[in-house]
């Protein structure tokens, strides 16, 4: 009778410890690379995963050129970019998942609110220098380019500067947080992020040849500076990373939090530009 007695508290107390065993993860996700599409991603993984207890996601940023570099040495699941991926690098598997818009954007005490392409050029190619020269005040231009391996500066170059060179003479910055953290604090400043970076924000948007930054305007195709955000995987993904994939296309809500746009929503494709 002891004996039995014994027996049936032993199996009481494993299953008491069982039941307090927490759960771990059975597969998890690394994706790396665009900072535009960063705040969507995040957002995405945390609720997927409250959705789904046995995913562990790991999302971090270092550029689009980091998300393609690593996806391409299979270093890990995801690579997120701004632009498309060489040719050269071996064959990715593309998910186009949003649009974004892209900003120029100023310190608010610059007071300008528009300014043409070709005014542009001339700031962030060195030839304009003061705010005088393009409706601002008399005060020192403090231009501020992205890092070489920016999807942003990449597209920058190709809808706005485009045939006139981008000089480097002054700062530069890997990510869209620190750029417009920059911006706000320093007179004079000038630089370009993404719509999910620059809205309620204290710096300024500027239209481009009169026509505003707005989701409406990068949907009929009336404003230039905007591209598709780019999930690569290396070969077709892994049946978590599709989901995982999926979940980010069909997140309408976090897509308006965050101010992206639905690859379904515009009226122009990027050869329209």
């Amino acid at each position: 009778m002891l004996r039995n007695a014994a027996i049936a508290a032993l199996i009481l107390g494993f299953s008491a410890l069982n039941a307090v065993v927490p759960a771990y993860a059975d597969t998890s996700l690394t994706i790396a690379g665009s900072t535009a599409l960063l705040p969507l991603v995040k957002d995405a993984a945390g609720v997927y995963q409250s959705q789904h207890p046995d995913v562990k996601i790991s999302v971090s940023g270092g550029g689009s050129g980091t998300g393609i570099n690593q996806i391409a040495a299979k270093a890990i699941d995801i690579g997120n970019s701004d632009i498309l991926a060489p040719q050269q690098t071996p064959p990715l598997v593309d998910n186009k998942v949003a649009v974004t818009g892209f900003a120029v954007v100023v310190n608010p005490d610059v007071k300008v609110k528009n300014l043409t392409r070709k005014q542009i050029q001339g700031i962030f190619s060195g030839q304009i220098t003061n705010w005088k020269d393009v409706g601002g005040p008399d005060q020192k231009i403090v231009a501020i380019n992205r890092t070489r391996g920016s999807g942003t500066r990449v597209v920058f170059e190709k809808t706005i500067m485009d045939p006139v060179k981008l000089v480097e003479s002054g700062l530069t910055e890997d990510a869209t947080g620190t750029v417009i953290s920059v911006v706000k604090q320093t007179p004079g400043a000038i630089s370009y992020a993404a719509f999910s970076g620059t809205r309620n924000q204290p710096v300024a948007e500027l239209a481009i040849d009169g026509v505003a930054p707005t989701d409406a305007n990068v949907i009929t195709g009336k404003y230039p500076f905007w591209s598709y955000e780019h999930m690569f995987t290396n070969g077709p993904p892994s049946p978590e990373a599709a989901k995982f994939i999926d979940f980010v296309k069909s997140s309408t809500d976090l897509m308006n939090k965050n101010m992206f746009i639905k690859v379904g929503d515009m009226k122009v494709s990027e050869t329209d530009r």
